[in-house]
């Protein structure tokens, strides 16, 4: 099977709307030169659309046209690198997902710890900002969540006890393990954080060895200002929350 055959192939099996780029090909890098030469060939076909550079993807073909990727593919390829993710959506989009506020953001905004990725392409526009961790496949939603938890006075059109009530409701659906995982990242942001979440934790009952690193991370003198009470949330006090 020539290269151009076995290209044409591998891109037949990936789904309208998938966006692609020479790392997602089963090639070698020596072979890269003929590679673009195929990738102009089948873009004139109008087998495939380019992206940006060295980034293309399959069009979406409807009785009414073609149409582009949907907006989380079109980001996902900045959130990756040589295949690993390194970055994450943060910020209202994300929010808006989580259910926390029905407002939705005109520029989103991309968290990594290595890299500052913005960008300005079209209806595509992204703001770079940094995260408090290395970002991983296995750590970027709990990441996403801790920034739920850091933001929770920022977030538009809802109140601090609403999105309470909601990231309470998601945390008890947690497993150990990811709450775990969630303890472990929590460390790493800012005290408001550990605060709030070591109190929705006790709040859900969960063991007092659990929540014990929050507590111990928090100097005892600190007061933390969420604009909560005991009837928002329970242990409030405990956690220095006012």
């Amino acid at each position: 099977m020539n290269l151009s055959t076995q290209i044409q192939k591998q891109i037949g099996l990936f789904p309208e709307g998938k966006i692609f780029g020479y790392s997602d090909l089963d090639i070698y890098r020596g072979d890269y030169q003929s590679v673009a030469k195929i990738m102009e060939r089948l873009q004139n076909k109008g087998l495939i659309k380019k992206m940006s550079n060295g980034v293309f993807y399959k069009p979406i073909k409807t009785a009414f046209g073609e149409l582009k990727p949907d907006y989380n593919e079109q980001l996902r390829p900045f959130l990756f690198e040589n295949g690993k993710r390194i970055a994450y959506v943060t910020g209202t989009y994300l929010y808006n997902q989580l259910g926390l506020t029905t407002q939705l953001a005109v520029r989103v905004k991309i968290a990594s710890r290595s890299k500052r990725i913005s960008i300005n392409r079209e209806a595509l526009k992204a703001d770079a900002v940094k995260s408090y961790a290395e970002v991983t496949q296995s750590n970027y939603t709990v990441l996403g969540f801790l920034d739920a938890l850091k933001d929770i006075r920022k977030i538009p059109d809802t109140t601090v006890q609403n999105s309470v009530r909601i990231l309470s409701a998601k945390i008890a659906e947690m497993d150990e393990k990811e709450i775990a995982r969630m303890i472990k990242y929590a460390l790493m942001y800012p005290p408001r954080v550990r605060a709030l979440l070591g109190a929705i934790l006790d709040n859900l009952g969960k063991p007092e060895n659990i929540t014990t690193p929050l507590l111990n991370s928090i100097n005892p003198l600190t007061k933390i200002d969420l604009g909560l009470n005991e009837e928002d949330l329970p242990t409030v006090e405990k956690w220095n929350i006012v």
